[in-house]
């Protein structure tokens, strides 16, 4: 199915001169037109995580949507330009996993993985941490190209509630920013954190799980290699060889089709 645009969307608007995250950060919002880009940005989370409220900031739209080639989930995406650099950023279809059991989780999963953005964040809602982090620690298998979003301090701080983002950045190997989106709190330090793992700066070490059984080490491992020789630009064999072993027929039946990198191009022709 081609992309449907959303005719009613109000056009973007430019962050004002007051603004303190334009002026603390140099955001230029682009809207739904970003043009060329230098880096493309996915943004992942759990629904009502605030995810949609950091897009929005970001891009300065009330969400611009159409469906995603081939697929009837809503896609939507914009651009920034931020430290000489513009940006195009795919809001993800809010999942609570990338185990692809739904078509949310497929499409999420695949862009991820095959579309191989330059930056992955993940947006948390820091007042509901432990539910949030399977699907960050679940992006983390695919990616070592992510920042994570510690969105809604405003209602973790509410609730009584402290983050050690310092520790839990040691812990995920990744850059962690608190932020509370709807008053801008926090959006320069994450949009210096996205540009530093955008350009290299950052070399993220995430936290992965490594520990399959003896019985089928010797079958992941040939099966890793093969990956490997066929697609020597994927860039984590490790974990589609495991979800090749557990069943996972989409995931078969896509790299069969050949879409490998085919996500990245369908976000160069969307816009």
């Amino acid at each position: 199915m081609s992309e449907v645009p959303n005719t009613a969307i109000a056009p973007p608007t430019e962050a004002c001169a007051k603004c303190e995250v334009y002026r603390a950060a140099n955001l230029k919002k682009l809207g739904v037109n970003p043009g060329q880009w230098d880096h493309i940005v996915a943004l992942a989370g759990n629904p009502n995580t605030g995810k949609s409220t950091v897009f929005n900031a970001l891009t300065g739209l009330r969400q611009h949507t159409g469906n995603w080639p081939g697929k009837t989930v809503t896609r939507a995406e914009g651009g920034f330009a931020y430290a000489d650099r513009r940006y195009k950023i795919v809001d993800l279809p809010g999942t609570y996993s990338l185990l692809s059991t739904s078509l949310d989780e497929e499409v999420a999963r695949d862009f991820i993985l095959f579309g191989q953005p330059d930056v992955t964040v993940v947006v948390v809602d820091a007042s509901r941490l432990e539910r949030n982090l399977n699907l960050a620690l679940q992006v983390l298998e695919i990616t070592d190209r992510a920042v994570l979003c510690l969105n809604l301090m405003d209602e973790a701080r509410r609730h009584g509630l402290t983050v050690d983002d310092r520790q839990l950045a040691r812990d995920l190997g990744i850059p962690v920013v608190p932020t509370s989106a709807r008053s801008g709190e926090g959006l320069p330090a994450l949009l210096q954190a996205i540009a530093d793992v955008a350009t290299g700066r950052v070399v993220c070490r995430p936290h992965r799980l490594e520990q399959e059984p003896p019985a089928v080490r010797a079958a992941l491992n040939e099966l890793v290699a093969q990956i490997r020789r066929m697609h020597p630009d994927l860039p984590n064999a490790r974990w589609v060889a495991m979800r090749l072993l557990g069943g996972d027929e989409n995931l078969a039946a896509a790299l069969q089709r050949g879409e490998l990198g085919g996500q990245r191009a369908q976000a160069a022709v969307a816009s």
